[in-house]
């Protein structure tokens, strides 16, 4: 116990220092692991695990999705998102942020990549909102905050990395980020609603676009969310698997590409360059996760945690409770995959000794480790977002995140009030 203690403090300063996430776990797990069983059971250990992990049928996923989203972004099918969501709802006030929402939303649907979705979404909507002149902050706080849909609306490379470390279904765990997800773009509209009910200068209404040109719009978006319905409802109804969907989703976009005219070969071979940056990077994050959590169960400190949680004879929802005021915590100064790497290995036997169902558990994992991604002093898509608007001040989008925060605080508790928002779906496939 008093090595995973020294290891976890080990941890979390290099990790605070900026260090990487993936090397830092994997290089501290195999020097505490080795302090245990010693160097040549450790490097065996370390050595078995990578081969076992880089083996799995179950990983190919991973870079599938990812190169999905690449395909879709790099052929510029989110300008034609945001163009429907821009022709819906524009003319309303605060109606670009709520299309920007929306348009972060259909991204999702078809990118796993909340990073991607920040970057790509601040160059298509951000000019847009700024020449009908909404508030610099108000703006790119939006973008941020939508972004954080992408590791919710699945496919969700989050959502792979749970399966993975937690052994749950990647099928339902996907199926069960559905309902949370729509909910959560309801949620950010009506906070745009009462932020620009307050503030209305912050969100200008724009020009109304007729009807004639709203339908040509959504015909035009309308095979992406053809190959939204296939990727996810083939998994839904068990005609083909996680992996065989993310196949079918990577080739899909190929042919929307393809059908736009806008495949050509140094858009393909600079779509699968970032696919394999992004995997190999998930790849040595994932790594370096199982090393340590490997570490920490042969060190007894998963089991002595459990006996010590177990020792209060909380009831769920105390527990809950505790879980959430943890990960806002750890949220102040990890990022949000960081947190969600080290915890759930060692919360999640007491999760369960607990009635909790792992899959529920995933997806409040998933929401508050992403609501860490948007809150200071460490929230990565307000970095990301700021790095592409130089004049907009970093404390303007921080102040700007703040009403999205109280959502999806709303929406933490609406799931902890309403659990079945998660389980209906996954309960009713086959």
């Amino acid at each position: 116990m008093t090595a995973a203690l020294v290891a976890f403090g080990v941890l979390f300063a290099l990790l605070i220092l900026g260090l990487p996430i993936g090397y830092t776990m994997g290089l501290v797990g195999t020097i505490a692991f080795a302090s245990v069983v010693g160097w040549h059971g450790a490097l065996n250990q370390v050595g078995n695990l990578i081969a076992d992990i880089a083996l799995n049928y179950n990983l190919s996923v991973l870079p599938l999705f990812v190169l999905m989203g690449s395909l879709f972004a790099r052929a510029g099918m989110a300008d034609e998102l945001y163009a429907a969501a821009h022709g819906l709802m524009g003319a309303r006030r605060g109606g670009l942020a709520m299309a920007t929402i929306l348009a972060c939303g259909a991204f999702s649907a078809i990118s796993g990549s909340a990073l991607a979705c920040a970057a790509t979404m601040t160059k298509v909507s951000v000019p847009v909102m700024r020449r009908y002149g909404y508030a610099p902050g108000f703006a790119a706080a939006t973008v941020a905050v939508g972004a954080t849909l992408d590791i919710l609306i699945p496919p969700s490379i989050a959502m792979v990395v749970y399966a993975l470390i937690s052994d749950v279904s990647l099928g339902k765990i996907m199926v069960a980020g559905i309902l949370p997800g729509l909910l959560a773009v309801l949620l950010f509209v009506i906070t745009i609603t009462l932020i620009t009910t307050v503030r209305p200068e912050w969100g200008p209404a724009g020009e109304k676009t007729p009807w004639p040109q709203k339908l040509r719009l959504l015909r035009a978006v309308w095979p992406i969310a053809l190959l939204f319905s296939i990727v996810l409802g083939g998994i839904y109804l068990g005609v083909f698997s996680a992996n065989e969907a993310a196949g079918i989703g990577a080739f899909g976009s190929i042919l929307l590409a393809m059908s736009r005219k806008r495949m050509t070969v140094p858009v393909f071979i600079a779509a699968l360059a970032d696919a394999a940056r992004v995997s190999s990077m998930l790849f040595v994050v994932l790594f370096g996760s199982l090393i340590f959590a490997n570490f920490v169960t042969v060190s007894g400190a998963t089991s002595a945690f459990s006996a010590w949680i177990n020792s209060f004879a909380l009831t769920q929802l105390q527990l809950i409770l505790l879980l959430l005021l943890i990960y806002i915590a750890l949220g102040f100064i990890l990022e949000g995959t960081a947190v969600m790497l080290l915890t759930v290995p060692i919360l999640l036997p007491v999760v369960i000794a607990a009635g909790i169902d792992p899959i529920w558990f995933g997806i409040f994992v998933i929401i508050v480790s992403g609501a860490g991604l948007i809150h200071p002093p460490l929230g990565l898509l307000l970095f990301v977002v700021k790095s592409m608007l130089p004049d907009v001040r970093m404390n303007q989008v921080a102040w700007g995140v703040v009403p999205y925060l109280g959502a999806e605080l709303v929406l933490v508790g609406m799931l902890i009030a309403f659990p079945g928002i998660v389980m209906v779906l996954p309960n009713l496939m086959p």
